[in-house]
C-alpha cells in the first residue's frame, strides 16, 4: 500500500475542511447527499458513456492500483537477471524454467519460458515487445478515463447548483430558508471541483507515471533476457543493466 499517496489524498481534504473551519464554516454545511449522488453518479455516468466497458473496468483496477504497492524494484531485478545468466551458463538454459515457476510476473515468466524453449534474442524482443506495448497502451486508455472524469465532474456540480438553484426559487415564499438554501445549492459546485482536482486528475497522471516506470523496468528485464540468450557474461549484463538505476 502506498502510504504517501493516501497521506496526499488526506492532506488535499483537510486543507478543504480546515479553510471551511477558519471560515467559520461547520462540517455538516458541506454535506448533501443530494449534490454527491449528482456529482458522484452523474461522472460515473459520463465516463461509461464515454468510454467501452473495458476501459471502465480497467480504470477501476488502475485506481487500486496507483494506491497499492507498485514500487519498481530496479535494483532486485538486475541482480536476478544476473542470476538467471550464472544458472543458464551452468547448468544450461533449461535450468530456468524453475526459477520461470517462481515468478509471479507473467511478462519475466513468459521471457523466462521463451529462454527455455531455446528462442533466439530476436523472438524474445518481438515477442515480449508485444506485451509490453499492448499493456501500456491499455493501462493509459484507462488512466485517460479516469482524466476525463476529472473534466466532467465539475460541470456535473454545476448543474447540481443550478439544480439546488431552481429547488430554492420555488420556495420564494419561505424567504428566512434562502440564504441557507443557495449556500447548500453551491456544495454541489465544492464535490465536482473537489472530486477532479483533489482525486481524479491527480491519479490519472499518477497512472500515467506508474505506466511509464513499468515500461522502463519490464524494457530493463527484455534487454536482460536478451543478453542471456546471446550467452553474454553476467559481469558484462550487470554493467550493461547499471544505467537503468540512474
Amino acid at each position: 500500500m502506498d502510504i504517501t499517496a493516501i497521506l496526499g489524498v488526506l492532506l488535499a481534504f483537510a486543507a478543504v475542511l480546515g479553510g471551511n473551519f477558519l471560515e467559520g464554516g461547520q462540517f455538516q454545511e458541506l454535506l448533501n447527499l443530494p449534490a454527491a449522488a449528482i456529482v458522484i453518479l452523474g461522472t460515473l455516468a459520463a465516463a461509461i458513456i464515454q468510454s467501452p466497458r473495458q476501459d471502465v473496468s480497467r480504470a477501476v483496477k488502475l485506481i487500486g492500483w496507483a494506491f497499492g504497492d507498485n514500487q519498481q524494484d530496479v535494483k532486485g531485478s538486475i541482480d536476478k537477471i544476473v542470476q538467471w545468466c550464472i544458472v543458464a551458463r551452468r547448468k544450461g538454459l533449461l535450468a530456468l524454467e524453475k526459477e520461470a515457476e517462481k515468478e509471479k510476473d507473467p511478462f519475466v515468466k513468459t521471457g523466462l519460458l521463451l529462454l527455455v524453449d531455446g528462442k533466439g534474442s530476436d523472438v524474445i524482443r518481438s515477442t515480449l515487445e508485444v506485451d509490453l506495448i499492448t499493456s501500456e497502451q491499455r493501462d493509459l486508455q484507462g488512466a485517460k478515463v479516469i482524466e476525463s472524469m476529472g473534466g466532467y465532474a465539475p460541470t456535473l456540480g454545476i448543474i447540481g447548483a443550478v439544480l439546488g438553484l431552481i429547488h430554492v426559487m420555488s420556495n420564494l415564499s419561505d424567504p428566512d430558508g434562502l440564504g441557507a438554501g443557495i449556500a447548500t445549492a453551491f456544495v454541489a459546485t465544492i464535490y465536482g471541483i473537489g472530486i477532479a482536482n483533489l482525486f481524479l486528475i491527480p491519479v490519472a497522471n499518477k497512472i500515467k507515471t506508474l505506466v511509464l516506470m513499468r515500461y522502463q523496468h519490464q524494457e530493463m528485464v527484455l534487454e536482460g533476457l536478451m543478453f542471456i540468450a546471446e550467452g553474454q557474461n553476467p559481469k558484462a549484463i550487470q554493467q550493461r543493466l547499471q544505467g537503468y538505476m540512474r
